[in-house]
């Protein structure tokens, strides 16, 4: 058991280090399996020595063979770009094969992939790759954007569906527990009211109680109308939150009695309200990278504001101001003794966690701006909290 294991562990290094590292894992011997994981993982991440002119990455063309023998070649007429995507989505799990088609795309460019309809079918939309695509769209071909384009819409369409009910039921209302509705929600369900009319049924056998009448809450419909003003940061690091500050305005666009004006900004404005409904065009439109300057938009947006108890401004930013500071801060002083609703929402990174200047956020809330880093989900809460 023990060679067994050490076995499975220098073929595990083996797979890691790829097919260069037989000289030196010479007594490694990969099984059938192992050799489809090696010539997928071996098509892709050899190019690292090709991009570098490695005469390693070069013996590949010269031999044509793996250089202790122990299989094929990998030439790119016998494992296409399309022929290894199906195979790396069979032989990885789906978090690997995500992972790993994200480095075609990232690292490789490997934009073959999106010129073949069945290979578009097969992408994993993740925002992981929407958010890759829209950094390489500047060096994509006329032919490969439309495809683009529905990639990024099927990854839109997921994060839409995931978020709208929370959005929903932040501006529509709370729950009205003193009116009953009969369409049947289960974040409207009233599991009290459910257990006591449906005691009567309850089946001594089973010892359950059988529900045949579950009972659902209506919700206070709101009619007075609200203005939310989203003030989003382009710059280069702020991808993520690009993403999800364009699909959370589609979102309260579409619902009764908001409305919604969509800026973005580096060391210039951008008011895209018009387009606001459309989260996908935004993503397309948005020019990623360059300075900033927060005072600049937050000066702007103040002349949008006609109703500031109504409002709400949420300025999605890292805070790295490189324009005016005492204009940001007198422009959100401002804003706060007309009593707008403000809120600064920090950029945060792949995994969740804040990333912003701390001392400029600190001077902004000085200011009367609450501060927070907050996920889509916890930023319906927040609108749910004012409107309420």
């Amino acid at each position: 058991m023990a060679d067994d294991s050490n076995s499975d562990s220098l073929a595990r290094w083996r797979l890691i280090l790829g097919r260069y590292s037989d000289k030196a894992l010479s007594d490694v011997a990969l099984n059938n399996e192992q050799m489809r994981l090696e010539r997928s993982l071996d098509y892709l991440y050899n190019r690292e020595y090709d991009n570098r002119g490695d005469m390693l990455g070069k013996r590949r063309g010269q031999t044509g063979s793996r250089l202790s023998g122990q299989g094929g070649s990998l030439d790119d007429s016998q494992l296409t770009a399309i022929n290894w995507l199906n195979q790396a989505q069979d032989l990885f799990p789906k978090s690997t094969f995500e992972r790993v088609q994200n480095h075609a795309f990232e690292r490789y460019q490997l934009t073959s992939l999106l010129k073949n309809d069945q290979v578009l079918e097969q992408l994993e939309p993740t925002p992981q790759l929407a958010k890759t695509l829209l950094s390489l769209r500047g060096r994509l071909s006329e032919d490969t954007r439309d495809n683009v384009r529905r990639i990024i819409q099927r990854v839109v369409d997921d994060i839409v569906a995931k978020l709208r009910p929370d959005f929903v039921n932040a501006i529509q209302g709370r729950r009205n527990r003193f009116r009953r509705s009969f369409i049947a929600n289960s974040q409207n369900f009233d599991w009290r009211r459910t257990i006591a009319t449906n005691l009567k049924h309850y089946n001594q056998d089973l010892n359950k109680i059988i529900i045949r009448e579950p009972v659902f809450n209506a919700r206070v419909q709101r009619h007075l109308p609200w203005t939310v003003v989203l003030c989003v940061d382009q710059s280069a690091s702020m991808l993520s939150s690009v993403m999800y500050s364009a699909i959370c305005a589609s979102i309260l666009t579409s619902l009764p009695a908001v409305t919604v004006k969509l800026l973005v900004f580096d060391t210039n404005v951008v008011d895209l309200s018009y387009m606001a409904h459309d989260s996908v065009e935004v993503l397309l439109t948005v020019q990623l990278g360059g300075g900033t300057n927060i005072a600049k938009a937050v000066q702007y947006a103040e002349t949008l504001i006609t109703e500031p108890t109504r409002t709400i401004f949420a300025l999605i930013s890292d805070f790295e101001e490189g324009g005016s500071v005492p204009h940001l801060l007198s422009s959100v002083a401002r804003m706060h003794g007309q009593k707008v609703n403000l809120i600064g929402l920090g950029a945060l990174d792949e995994s969740a966690n804040s990333v912003y200047d701390i001392q400029m956020a600190q001077k902004l809330s000085e200011q009367g701006m609450q501060i927070a880093a907050l996920t889509p989900e916890h930023f319906a809460e927040w609108i749910a909290e004012v409107i309420n």
